[in-house]
């Protein structure tokens, strides 16, 4: 009989689609949200403009160091659990070669056929604590470049989903004419996103397009009345 090929269809990058996701989530949302409510409250595009473009760049910013953190805080984490591994495997080796072998009877190994693995790994300790670390702890060694890459990411994804429902506001003279662009352009922006997202996600894409124009279309329309109630007082 022939061999079948079979190829794995995994995301080339989960981490980046995840900064992608972040960054254009809140880069069509908050200033959506910040030009309606300031249309509610001023009639000037220019003012809209401007105050959209200094969100953009603060929003971006703040966002894309609050992924540098994170992941230097990941890469850190991950730093401290390896020592403490290392020191364990030094100070306390019965009982860290004893978790080697819980890990291997949990998949129902047989005793006999656990000693002599158990006895593998732990005569190389990078080896040891590499499996310590993936089988007890669950951690991944973190690539040392993924901090900057992802705050450039979810930074340059902000300020391109920012754009979109400013556009408007830039290109046209009337402010309520822009308006009414910008919620459609946002919207359809929105549901775009949402649907391509949960095609990563694994949900339905239908939903996710739909929880995704809702979220931001509820935040624009708060935004805009409550500037509108704001400003009659």
């Amino acid at each position: 009989m022939p061999t079948i090929a079979h190829t794995e269809r995994h995301s080339i990058s989960v981490a980046s689609v995840r900064d992608i996701v972040i960054g254009m989530a809140d880069g069509l949302t908050v200033p959506f949200a910040l030009a309606a409510g300031i249309t509610g409250a001023i009639a000037s595009a220019r003012i809209v403009v401007t105050a959209g473009l200094a969100e953009i760049v603060a929003g971006s910013i703040a966002m894309g160091l609050g992924g540098y953190l994170a992941a230097k805080t990941d890469a850190e984490h991950y730093a401290s659990e390896v020592q403490r591994e290392i020191d364990e495997t030094v100070e306390i080796p019965d009982q860290e070669e004893e978790e080697v072998a819980k890990v291997f009877r949990s998949y129902g190994l047989a005793e006999e056929h656990v000693r002599p693995v158990v006895n593998a790994i732990v005569s190389d300790q990078k080896r040891w604590v590499d499996f310590m670390m993936r089988f007890e702890l669950g951690l991944e060694e973190p690539d040392p470049t993924r901090a900057a890459r992802s705050a450039a990411t979810i930074a340059a994804s902000y300020i391109v989903g920012g754009l979109i429902p400013l556009a408007p506001y830039m290109l046209l003279g009337h402010i309520f004419t822009a308006l009414w662009l910008s919620v459609g352009v946002t919207l359809f922006a929105l549901l775009a996103f949402g649907f391509f997202k949960a095609k990563f996600t694994g949900i339905s894409p239908l939903r996710g397009a739909l929880q995704t124009a809702f979220v931001g279309g509820l935040a624009a329309s708060a935004a805009f009345f409550l500037a509108r109630l704001v400003n009659m007082r």
